[in-house]
């Protein structure tokens, strides 16, 4: 008797630990659905750096700005290319955030606190061409 009632209760508690998990599918896919119908602006734009480590901090500084959904920057371009909800930011947003990090955009110059604390590899040349 009691092996029976264990066995029920266990089955149970599987029983509603699966639907609490459908639910919760469920609300995720409504969250996928509503995200794909946000409307985004895409942009690029020249963005100075060198490596994997620019490429690392330049992308992290232009995700870190509200409303940010993608961030690529390509290392030999020297492009970033930005999804955004422009109803939560501005192009000039994404440059002034990348700036803030230490590297120059192609609107606004890097700030150069940032840049000193840059490691050795990211000390890029400021006259270098961008998005190219």
């Amino acid at each position: 008797m009691k092996k029976a009632i264990l066995s029920l209760a266990i089955m149970a508690a599987t029983l509603f630990t699966g639907c609490k998990n459908e639910g919760k599918k469920e609300t995720d896919a409504n969250k996928t659905a509503v995200s794909k119908e946000m409307a985004t602006t895409n942009i690029s734009f020249g963005v100075r750096g060198n490596c994997g480590m620019c490429k690392r901090t330049i992308e992290k500084a232009a995700k870190n700005v509200e409303g940010v959904a993608t961030a690529n920057w390509d290392v030999d371009k020297k492009k970033i290319d930005v999804s955004y909800d422009d109803s939560k930011t501005n192009p000039m947003e994404i440059h002034k955030a990348i700036a803030a990090s230490g590297y120059d955009t192609e609107k606004a110059k890097g700030d150069l606190d940032a840049y000193d604390n840059l490691p050795g590899c990211c000390k890029y040349d400021h006259s270098m061409e961008m998005n190219q």
